[in-house]
């Protein structure tokens, strides 16, 4: 594990965020156009348009298991550079799409270049900083990089309105050329020489091994995935759920925007209380409120239609209130025991979590069609079940410290 825990700087945690903003733009910025790029590329089924969303979250979980043992070995900063360059490359297969199969196939490889900078920046991170500090770098991480979805929505509808759909791939082109000529220019390499593992063939089975070891990493990494499959339903159906059922094609940019503010004001309180209480206490009472605010939504509106538009936002505003709670506290939970293989562990763990949450997405998606229930009903199971796993953890730990 490396020793240098220096205190936080605001361009370092500028630039992690930005490195992570990449991933939200490539994803929030296509929300408008999904129905445009749909009927432009003749696919009129809005479940099979999910994939425009879904599949990305697929490029990132296997893009991981490549790049993260690579980091280790060569240094984190040139498997970003090449993880930018697949993104270009996909970003061109995605404009001159004709069919679905060519637009899935370059949403996937842009989510496998995005893992990069997505992956190595959970890395370095986890090289300078550790436990409750950590999660309290990776809360004002989070923070910033939740700007990028408050104003994507807004920025992909400007773009597809006045230059078509093809525009949002060649702003976010721009942007990361942007991002990466500051991380070029800026960032030092956080992985010491005397850090760097030789790369063998061997590195995914030791990796896995290791990780198994710690019951705490697995067992948040699996809770992690849960709760990202909640959210991911949410994002691949927000365009259906506000456009269709509420009729908000104009405002939605807006109402999405607005419940993005939700998730950074709870992520920047994170930051505030996280060295207070503890990354573990605040995970335990947001998952509690997570689960108690969608059952609470399922008993007023089983068997009844859609409410009413501001009874729908108040709720899923409290729903993403908690998340903020819980995706950084999460991470750097799992992440915490395993600091000394830190690229190949981030790359694992997200991947397991990608793994759990794209099937989670998928099935709970396709029952989304003129009723919100369905999200609600799989924020309440994927809560509960973390919840579970949660408090079996926790009951571990007692008994061992008594012991």
């Amino acid at each position: 594990m490396q020793k240098n825990q220096q205190r936080p700087q605001f361009e370092f945690v500028a630039i992690m965020a930005s490195l992570m903003s990449i991933v939200a733009l490539a994803i929030d910025a296509l929300l408008p156009a999904m129905s445009t790029i749909g009927a432009d590329i003749h696919s009129l089924d809005p479940t099979e348009n999910q994939k425009f969303i879904t599949m990305i979250f697929l490029g990132l979980g296997l893009g991981q298991l490549v790049f993260g043992p690579l980091s280790d070995s060569f240094g984190r900063k040139p498997i970003v550079y090449i993880g930018f360059v697949v993104f270009s490359v996909a970003s061109f297969i995605c404009v001159l799409a004709p069919t679905l199969e060519w637009m899935i196939f370059g949403r996937i490889l842009q989510g496998i270049g995005l893992s990069a900078p997505r992956t190595i920046s959970i890395s370095m991170i986890r090289d300078s900083y550790k436990g409750d500090y950590m999660a309290k770098i990776m809360s004002f991480v989070t923070a910033f990089f939740i700007l990028v979805p408050i104003v994507a929505p807004a920025l992909g509808k400007f773009f597809l309105d006045h230059y078509g759909w093809e525009a949002i791939f060649y702003m976010q082109l721009v942007a990361t050329l942007m991002v990466g000529v500051w991380f070029w220019r800026r960032q030092p390499e956080t992985l010491k020489p005397e850090y760097k593992i030789k790369f063998s063939s061997q590195v995914f089975v030791n990796g896995f091994r290791e990780l198994t070891r710690h019951r705490e990493t697995m067992a948040f990494t699996i809770v992690s995935g849960l709760i990202t499959g909640a959210f991911m339903v949410y994002l691949s159906a927000a365009q259906e759920i506000f456009e269709v059922q509420y009729g908000l094609a104009d405002n939605f940019p807006y109402v999405f925007a607005g419940l993005a503010i939700s998730v950074g004001l709870s992520t920047l309180l994170n930051g505030t209380l996280v060295v207070k209480l503890g990354m573990r206490r605040l995970a335990w009472i947001a998952l509690t409120l997570f689960c108690t605010n969608s059952i609470v939504y399922i008993a007023l509106f089983w068997n009844a239609q859609n409410p009413s538009l501001a009874v729908l936002i108040t709720f899923l505003a409290m729903q993403f209130f908690t998340i903020g709670f819980l995706f950084g506290n999460l991470r750097a939970i799992a992440m915490e025991p395993i600091g000394h293989i830190a690229g190949i562990g981030a790359a694992i763990t997200g991947f397991v979590s990608t793994m759990i949450a794209i099937p989670i997405a998928t099935y709970v998606g396709s029952f989304i069609h003129g009723t919100t229930l369905p999200l609600f009903v799989g924020f309440s199971v994927c809560g509960c079940i973390s919840l579970g796993i949660f408090m079996l953890m926790r009951r571990r730990m007692v008994m061992a410290s008594a012991l």
